[in-house]
């Protein structure tokens, strides 16, 4: 079974992601980490944003081992890592470099640990529109932009890292207009997803609704 689970940033597609991963056995891929290992690279080696020739170059070289190594560094999951992976990911020669690493992954999907799994939810922006358009279930988590800053404000504080909330909500809002308008893949759901507005909901809620989801589509 694959399921995607698309939708704008801090809308909470990784936290249900992995709640439907552990209930249903499945093995779980955050495509945005493609992007922040690509991005931090860049960030890491004092490279501008805008050098896009880098940016697909260091796309080309990415593997899963050195992706996962990359993940642990602190800035991967920090707003600067967050906006650069968003940069990199609005470059079309980016994404279609990385383009056949997420799809591979629907063939023969594994857990962390290397072993093989019956199936992967997808968590990302256009999984289910340019990743797995054949995933059986698919899902468009949403939020306002003020709430979903105000989740990643929170996240940001917790983790101790500093943060102005007025700034997180121009970058949420710049990050969705750079996804929404990408030429290649804009953020948009399938056509047969369900959309799912997380914004006045708590997290056992949208997990209840996702397996309601989810329980409907594979009967």
């Amino acid at each position: 079974m694959i399921i995607t689970i698309d939708g704008p940033a801090a809308a909470g597609k990784g936290t249900l992601s992995s709640k439907l991963a552990e209930k249903y056995g499945l093995a779980y891929f955050d495509t945005g980490m493609v992007y922040r290992a690509v991005g931090l690279q860049l960030l890491k080696n004092n490279v501008d944003l805008s050098d896009i020739a880098t940016a697909e170059k260091r796309a080309e070289e990415l593997t899963f081992p050195k992706m996962m190594e990359l993940s642990k560094d602190r800035d991967f999951r920090s707003a600067e890592g967050g906006h650069a992976a968003s940069v990199v990911s609005s470059y079309p020669g980016v994404r279609a470099r990385l383009l056949d690493m997420q799809k591979n992954f629907a063939k023969n999907p594994v857990f962390a640990d290397g072993t093989p799994a019956n199936g992967a939810i997808y968590d990302g922006r256009d999984t289910g529109t340019v990743i797995c358009p054949q995933a059986e279930v698919k899902i468009f988590v949403t939020a306002s932009s003020e709430v979903r800053a105000k989740r990643r404000y929170d996240e940001f504080i917790a983790k101790g890292m500093s943060a102005d909330y007025n700034q997180v909500l121009a970058d949420v809002k710049a990050r969705d207009e750079r996804d929404a308008n990408r030429k290649d893949a804009p953020m948009k759901p399938a056509d047969d997803a369900v959309i799912l507005d997380t914004s006045d909901m708590s997290i056992e809620e949208v997990f209840n609704k996702a397996v309601e989801i989810v329980e409907a589509k594979i009967k």
